[in-house]
């Protein structure tokens, strides 16, 4: 056991829901002369170190920015690409998911992937059901704006449909009409790459999320930057936006 992961249990206050924002596989391919795809194909040794990191520390939730609505913009080649890790990925690693007790799901808009794409997706989702040592969550096309606004016409037309009144509506109704139903909201998030932004990433869900940013790029990205992001957040003070009581 790494000292960093001992100290970690000693201190007790793991995060229950991490999210990721995987950034730096273009920047990591362009430093070595390489095309983006290889970063992109480098950084799934990373996802694979974050779920055993996560396993290991006890977190119950990991949710992983795969891919964004934004990213269907960018060229037709990068997008095979990456759609082509992605079944590769569900095909080649499901059994070791199986293994750690992993169960996998996809959220974000699916029915725009491709059919081979989509039916890999699914079989990895059915292969792990059941896991029960940790929650991993795929975000595969998806967008923070339009997810709200998903809800919204949710809303809309449940009152419409008489199933609720405008005055019913509250954050606990909206929510049920995100991807993350049922979900507790990310305890913490990491970004990799130096960036301080959250690109359009889970805008309702991260309003208390602690933020972690590293200037790690996402293929380099180990277990041990996982813990070191961890500890940071044991060290920090939750307060939600209330103060402490007075003495």
């Amino acid at each position: 056991m790494s000292s960093s992961l001992e100290e970690i249990r000693l201190n007790g206050a793991v995060p229950r829901h991490v999210a990721v924002i995987m950034d730096g596989n273009g920047r990591w391919a362009g430093e070595r002369g390489l095309p983006r795809y290889a970063g992109h194909r480098a950084g799934m040794r990373s996802v694979r170190e974050v779920i055993e990191g996560s396993v290991a520390a006890g977190i119950e939730i990991l949710t992983l920015f795969a891919f964004s609505t934004e990213n269907w913009q960018r060229p037709r080649t990068e997008i095979s690409a990456l759609m082509g890790l992605l079944k590769l990925y569900a095909e080649k690693e499901r059994r070791d998911l199986v293994r750690q007790g992993v169960e996998v799901h996809v959220l974000g808009e699916v029915d725009r992937l491709d059919h081979s794409t989509r039916s890999a997706v699914q079989g990895i989702v059915e292969g792990t059901a059941g896991g029960r040592n940790l929650r991993l969550n795929l975000m595969i096309s998806y967008s923070g704006r339009e997810e709200i606004v998903r809800a919204a016409r949710q809303m809309v037309e449940a009152v419409r449909s008489g199933v609720l009144s405008a005055d019913e509506i509250s954050e606990a109704e909206f929510e049920q009409a995100l991807f993350t139903k049922g979900l507790p909201d990310p305890d913490l998030l990491i970004r990799t790459s130096g960036e301080f932004r959250v690109s359009n990433f889970m805008l309702w869900q991260l309003a208390y999320t602690e933020m972690y940013i590293t200037k790690v790029l996402w293929p380099d990205f180990t277990r041990e930057d996982l813990f070191e992001a961890l500890l940071d957040y044991q060290r920090r003070d939750r307060r939600f936006g209330r103060v402490p009581a007075a003495p």
